[in-house]
C-alpha cells in the first residue's frame, strides 16, 4: 500500500495490519534488528542483503548474527508468520515494497575520505523501481548534506518528479549487543524529511516501533548532523579523558579518583553534572566513533582543529600502550624483543565481538616489528579467527613463560582474572591494563609491576 498521501493513523492501521511492505536494504548487525522489529510490528517485510549465506539463513530461520538478545527469537516468529522473508534481488524487491529502508555501511577509505559506494549503490538500485507514492528512508550514517545533495538526486534519476515520492533521513541510534531494546525505544527517534510530508510519513511509521516516540526536526541535513555529532562528541571527551590521565600519571594522582569525583556534583539548576569524563583507555574502536570526525573534517572548510586533536590522541593511545610494555619490561631488565606478551582482549568493547578499529590490530602490528613473541585470549573469538591475525592462540590461564599480560577489551570475565597464580606461572611479573580492569593494589601486593592509562597504584 502506498502511504505517502495518507493520514497518520490510516498509516499507522495499514502498518500494523501488514498492508505495508518495507524493504531493509543491509542485514548486518544494525538492519536485521530493524527489520525484524518492524516485521514484529505487522509490516511486510523484505530484507535485501549481498550475501546468499545470510539470505538463506534468515529464510530458513535462523539468525546470523550472533551476541544479540532477542534477535534469533524475533526472526525466527516472523519468518514463520510469514512476515519476514530475505533476497539478494534488489531490483526485484524494490518494485513489490512500498518504503524503503537503507541501512548500509558507510566506510572510510585509506585515506580517511568518507567512502558512500554501498549507500549509492542501493540508491541506484531503489531508483530503477522506484514508485509514485513510495517513501525513502536513509538510515545510515553519513556527512551532512548528503540526503539531500547526493542521495536525492540519484533518486531523481527515476524519471519521478518533486513530491511524487517521499524522502527522509533517520539515523540509527544503536548500539551491538541491544540494538532491539534500542530500536524498540532506548531514544526517541530523529526524523529529517525533505519536505513536510516526507517527514510526517515518516513519523508515522517510527511511532509504531519506537516506544520513545520521535523527534521530527527541520530537514534532513539537521538530523544527520545530530548523529555525526553525538559521534564527535564522545570521541573528543574520550580524547581530553586520555589526555588527562597521562597528565594524571605525570603529576602522580589516579585518573580514575578524578574523573569519578568531578563526574559526581550535580547543578543544583539543571539537574545535570558539571563535568562528563569518560573512561580513558587503549584506544577508541567501532564502526562509529573512530569514522565520523572524518565525516565532518573531509568534507567542511570550517577550522575543525579541535576534532583533529582529538582524533590524533585517541589514534595514538596504541602506541603508548606499547610504550608501557617497553618501560614496563625495561623496569626488569628485560628487552621487548624476545619477551612473550599475552594480549588479553581482541574487541574494541566488552561483550561485543567486534574488531572493527580495535586498538588491539595495531598493538599487535607494532609489537611485532619490535620482535615480541605475541599470543592473544579473547573469549569470543575461536583458535582460527586469532591465528588469523598472526598471533598465537593463548588459554588466558594459562600464563607459563609469559613475561607480561596487557589487558585491552572490558570483558566481564576479565575483572576477575586469578592474578594469584599467574605471578606463580609468568616468568617476568608486568601487567598493563588499557581499560581499567584491574585493581592495582591488588597485583601489586602479589608483586607485579603495574601499568595503566586509567589507574595508578
Amino acid at each position: 500500500m502506498k502511504i505517502l498521501n495518507l493520514k497518520h493513523k490510516e498509516i499507522i492501521t495499514a502498518f500494523i495490519n501488514g498492508e505495508v511492505i518495507v524493504g531493509v536494504y543491509g542485514l548486518g548487525k544494525m538492519g536485521l534488528p530493524l527489520a525484524a522489529v518492524f516485521a514484529d510490528r505487522g509490516a511486510k517485510i523484505i530484507g535485501v542483503d549481498v550475501s546468499p549465506q545470510v539470505v538463506s539463513m534468515i529464510n530458513n530461520g535462523d539468525c546470523p548474527i550472533a551476541g544479540e538478545p532477542g534477535l534469533a527469537e524475533l526472526v525466527k516468529f516472523n519468518v514463520k508468520e510469514l512476515r519476514l522473508r530475505a533476497t539478494t534481488d534488489g531490483e526485484n524487491a524494490v518494485k513489490e515494497s512500498d518504503v524503503h529502508v537503507i541501512i548500509v555501511p558507510s566506510l572510510l577509505d585509506e585515506n580517511y575520505n568518507p567512502q558512500l559506494t554501498m549507500v549509492t549503490d542501493v540508491c541506484s538500485v531503489i531508483a530503477s523501481g522506484l514508485s509514485k507514492g513510495d517513501l525513502v528512508i536513509l538510515e545510515t550514517t553519513v556527512p551532512p548534506r548528503t540526503t539531500i545533495e547526493i542521495i536525492l538526486p540519484i533518486l531523481q534519476q527515476s524519471g519521478l518528479k518533486d513530491g511524487d515520492f517521499g524522502l527522509a533521513y533517520c539515523p540509527e541510534r544503536t548500539s551491538s549487543g541491544r540494538a532491539i531494546s534500542d530500536i524498540s525505544g532506548a531514544y526517541p527517534k530523529i526524523i529529517g524529511g525533505i519536505d513536510k510530508r516526507s517527514t510526517e510519513v515518516a513519523v508515522a511509521i517510527y511511532s509504531v516501533i519506537n516506544k520513545k516516540g520521535t523527534r521530527a526536526v527541520s530537514n534532513t541535513t539537521t538530523a544527520e548532523a545530530i548523529k555525526v555529532f553525538e559521534g564527535i562528541y564522545r570521541d573528543t571527551n574520550i580524547a581530553l579523558s586520555n589526555e588527562l590521565a597521562l597528565v594524571c600519571r605525570e603529576i602522580g594522582i589516579n585518573p580514575a579518583e578524578v574523573f569519578k569525583l568531578a563526574n559526581e556534583p550535580i547543578n543544583a539548576a539543571t539537574g545535570h553534572p558539571y563535568t562528563n569524563f569518560l573512561q580513558p583507555g587503549a584506544g577508541v574502536g567501532g564502526h562509529c566513533i573512530p569514522v565520523y570526525p572524518y565525516f565532518i573534517t573531509k568534507n567542511v572548510s570550517a577550522n575543525t582543529s579541535l576534532i583533529q586533536t582529538a582524533r590524533k590522541i585517541n589514534e595514538s593511545m596504541p602506541t603508548y600502550v606499547v610504550n608501557l610494555i617497553i618501560e614496563g619490561l625495561n623496569e626488569i631488565e628485560r628487552s621487548v624483543k624476545g619477551s612473550n606478551i599475552l594480549l588479553l582482549g581482541l574487541t574494541y568493547r566488552g561483550g561485543v565481538k567486534e574488531v572493527r578499529y580495535s586498538p588491539t590490530i595495531p598493538i599487535i602490528k607494532k609489537l611485532k616489528r619490535l620482535q615480541a613473541s605475541v599470543s592473544l585470549y579473547d573469549p569470543m573469538f575461536s583458535m582460527k579467527e586469532i591465528e588469523s591475525y598472526g598471533v598465537s592462540y593463548h588459554d588466558n590461564k594459562d600464563y607459563r613463560n609469559i613475561d607480561c599480560v596487557v589487558v585491552l577489551s572490558d570483558h566481564r570475565e576479565f575483572y576477575n582474572l586469578d592474578w594469584l597464580n599467574a605471578e606463580k606461572e609468568m616468568r617476568s611479573q608486568v601487567i598493563v591494563d588499557g581499560r581499567q580492569v584491574i585493581d592495582p593494589n591488588h597485583v601489586q601486593k602479589l608483586g607485579f609491576l603495574y601499568k595503566g592509562i586509567g589507574n595508578i597504584a
